[in-house]
């Protein structure tokens, strides 16, 4: 059986670590090596992409940072309860065409009993920014 510890029930160590390595695996931009802390049969829901399985949320990484070029993300746990999270994010990408941006949004999380992500909600919004506005 897959886990991906720490596992539930989280406590403030726990969820801390959990943010943490998830921050760290997106930015790696590596599609193989995000997917794998999901569940096969995960559910998101990403802007106003609906997006179910492990392996089409490998497909829509790997299209996400083909387009989102030197993405850089930071997430912060906003709250948790037994299997469950809530966290604030930002990152910053640049398109093909020079422009860059900051997306900010909040993600709900929902992981089964093996540490894995079975439900990942997401509400994003992006802001065109300057080079010189960066922050990340």
């Amino acid at each position: 059986m897959e886990q991906k510890h720490p596992l539930p029930p989280f406590t403030m160590e726990t969820a801390l670590q959990k943010v943490q390595l998830a921050e760290d695996a997106w930015n790696s931009k590596d599609p193989e090596r995000v997917c794998l802390a999901y569940t096969i049969d995960t559910e998101w829901r990403n802007r106003t992409d609906f997006v179910n399985g492990r392996e089409t949320v490998k497909e829509f990484l790997k299209h996400k940072w083909e387009r989102e070029l030197n993405y850089k993300l930071k997430k912060e746990l906003w709250g948790f309860r037994e299997n469950r999270m809530a966290v604030r994010f930002e990152y910053e990408y640049q398109t093909i065409d020079g422009q860059w941006f900051r997306a900010y949004g909040n993600e709900n999380w929902e992981f089964d009993e093996n540490g894995l992500m079975a439900r990942r909600y997401a509400s994003i919004n992006d802001l065109a920014i300057s080079e010189s506005d960066r922050r990340l």
